[in-house]
């Protein structure tokens, strides 16, 4: 079983850098696909990702939540045009880098999201999206 980082990812990097297999890359177009995502082809679940994560995004696959309860104040982040996310995020990552989205939302304390929809946004990316591989 792989990870998946969920929409709590605001592009850090962090993980990327400590993948020994490089199996996470950063969603193109960032409008369409603004996470990072983990090849689950590539993965070796050993989990170097998760505590690099500043945002505590990444889970694996079958621990992703349905019902996230959040301490409040966190963002999460949508593809362009997704209803309701009307903030932008300016941040820098792991390296020091301008991080800019332009879909974004701050959660509530309290607020209780779903986040079991990254399960299928990262297959997606990696199936028919940018993140495909022919054979």
């Amino acid at each position: 079983m792989t990870h998946v980082i969920t929409k709590l990812c605001l592009r850090d990097s962090g993980c990327q850098t400590v993948c020994p297999v490089e199996c996470i890359v950063p969603g193109k177009p960032e409008s369409e696909w603004p996470l990072y995502y983990i090849d689950p082809d590539t993965c070796i679940d050993c989990g170097a990702c998760v505590p690099e994560c500043p945002f505590e995004a990444i889970f694996p696959e079958d621990e992703v939540s349905a019902s996230y309860k959040a301490k409040g104040g966190e963002k999460i982040a949508a593809p362009e045009g997704t209803a309701g996310y009307t903030e932008a995020y300016d941040g820098t990552n792991h390296h020091g880098d301008a991080v800019h989205l332009k879909t974004t939302r701050t959660l509530k304390a309290g607020e209780i999201v779903d986040l079991t929809d990254a399960i299928k946004a990262n297959a997606d990316y990696f199936k028919n999206g940018p993140g495909y591989k022919s054979q």
